[in-house]
């Protein structure tokens, strides 16, 4: 078994802590369900009240640490080695319907490199952690990443565009879905990508990719895939905190969904790609 170390039990507090609001607001959230105003003000307090427990927490144990965090964005440090990239409540939609899968988000980035990362599935109370050269675990457990090894047994995570998004980037992604959906066993999309990519790290999920996300949706869980002994890549070939888009899996299923995926333009022309 292996202990995280005291940068990594601070993230694993602030975690926690963090946690502890957003179910006690989670509650509430449930009975505003049916009031008229609904519950879309309510949640995005909770959002911040949650940051705000994170920043306190982190910055007090680490005081000359930067920030990336979804609401303050970013905050320099003294130390330019070493920023947290935070995101306090992924999985919102959820959150705001009241549907329990949500969860809080911290990775530490060191040299530019990720090098912590902390998941905390609140409904669960489950606290998924890894640091570079520790592993990753889910509480005393050591995870490992799933050992399938063909498409047809294994089950994709992804997240699908929303209001807003152009129609170009709509029919992207159902070209996406229509390349994958014949050659996997079944498509998951659970509206929590840092959730997604710890359970890949766990073997729930055999692989996950999606588009656009932010740095801090997916620093976390990056750092969990890797140390579980999976592979991280963008999906064309750029810098995955840059453009948001990201693919997981182990040595054989990351391979084979990058493929499905970067040729599913043709689909209509050709579906699964031999």
């Amino acid at each position: 078994m292996s202990k995280p170390s005291p940068v990594g039990s601070v993230m694993i507090t602030a975690a926690r802590a963090a946690g502890r609001a957003l179910a006690r607001d989670f509650g509430e959230v449930e009975n505003l369900q049916v009031s008229k105003k609904g519950p879309g003000d309510f949640v995005s307090n909770a959002d911040h009240r949650a940051e705000e427990i994170i920043y306190s927490q982190l910055s007090k144990a680490r005081p000359g640490y930067g920030f990336v965090m979804e609401e303050r964005g970013i905050i320099e440090g003294t130390d330019k080695s070493n920023r947290f990239i935070v995101d306090p409540l992924d999985g919102t939609l959820n959150f705001l319907h009241g549907q329990p899968h949500y969860c809080v988000s911290i990775a530490l980035e060191r040299e530019g490199k990720l090098f912590a990362g902390v998941v905390f599935d609140v409904a669960k109370n489950e606290i998924f952690w890894a640091e570079t050269g520790r592993g990753a675990w889910l509480e005393q457990r050591k995870l490992r990443v799933a050992t399938r090894r063909k498409l047809a047994d294994s089950v994709i995570a992804t997240g699908t565009p929303w209001v807003g998004k152009s129609e170009a980037w709509h029919i992207g992604f159902a070209r996406e879905i229509a390349a994958m959906t014949p050659v996997c066993a079944g498509i998951r999309r659970y509206g929590s990508a840092a959730l997604d990519l710890a359970w890949v790290a766990a073997g729930r999920f055999d692989g996950f990719w999606e588009r656009d996300l932010k740095a801090w949706d997916i620093a976390a869980g990056v750092v969990l895939v890797r140390e579980a002994g999976g592979y991280v890549e963008e999906i064309d070939g750029g810098d995955m905190l840059t453009t948001g888009s990201i693919v997981a899996g182990n040595e054989d299923v990351l391979p084979l969904v990058q493929k499905q995926i970067r040729h599913a333009g043709a689909f209509g022309k050709a579906a699964a790609i031999k």
